[in-house]
């Protein structure tokens, strides 16, 4: 079964376990962001990626400059634990990260999330690439995925227990959108997928072709 048709599963099992108001909250907060054309204004494949250092789960600064210096990086944007449709897509990463070593590239995940919560992620997915902690969404935002739930979400995630603040440890009710990134080894993105729709994820092996090719140019 393919990622998307995971995603699909579960979303349908989850509309009809909810009334009607709360599926009406979610559509309405993913149908305004869509329209804000935020996604289009996210970095791009010949963009240069931010550089940055965040902290592993276990406290160790991880630069992005040391992940890329014996090839391509895959960067993926991952909103937290709480999130299953996020958690799906982690599994994925993990069944298809042999072939990305294999192509010579790096994995990671990065979320708002604190460190014991990717800790959390880290142990119930079963990964063994790390999910580093951007407090404030501040490398999301220089990606350009970084965006502030509406007030009426903000309610509805309490009323469901998502207190982002607890799981972030900062205020902000920020989130990054779901996004993809390989980066060459000269530190300009090959590929980039950014949707605002957080059900919606592509299949992990779209990314191998730009791996490769970004791979390739490192030897040649």
């Amino acid at each position: 079964m393919s990622l998307q048709d995971r995603l699909d599963a579960f979303k349908a099992e989850f509309r009809a376990a909810r009334p009607p108001e709360v599926r009406a909250i979610m559509e309405r907060a993913t149908a305004e962001l869509i329209e804000s054309g935020a996604a289009g204004r996210a970095l791009k494949a010949g963009d240069r990626a931010p550089a940055f250092t965040l902290q592993a789960p276990d406290g160790t600064p991880t630069a992005s400059a040391d992940l890329l210096a014996n090839g391509p990086l895959v960067v993926s944007f991952y909103r937290g634990v709480w999130c299953p449709y996020c958690n799906m897509e982690l599994q994925a990463l993990e069944a298809s990260r042999g072939d990305f070593e294999a192509a010579g590239a790096r994995l990671v995940a990065i979320s708002p999330q604190n460190r014991v919560n990717s800790r959390k992620s880290v142990r119930e997915n079963g990964l063994n690439f790390p999910i580093l902690t951007d407090q404030g969404n501040l490398i999301a935002a220089a990606f350009g995925l970084r965006f502030a739930l509406p007030a009426y979400l903000v309610e509805l995630y309490k009323s469901l227990g998502n207190m982002l603040p607890l799981f972030n440890g900062d205020d902000s009710w920020t989130l990054p959108m779901p996004g993809r990134f390989v980066i060459g080894s000269d530190g300009v993105i090959v590929y980039a997928e950014v949707n605002p729709d957080y059900t919606r994820r592509p299949e992990p092996a779209d990314m191998l072709p730009a791996i490769r090719r970004a791979a390739a140019s490192v030897t040649a």
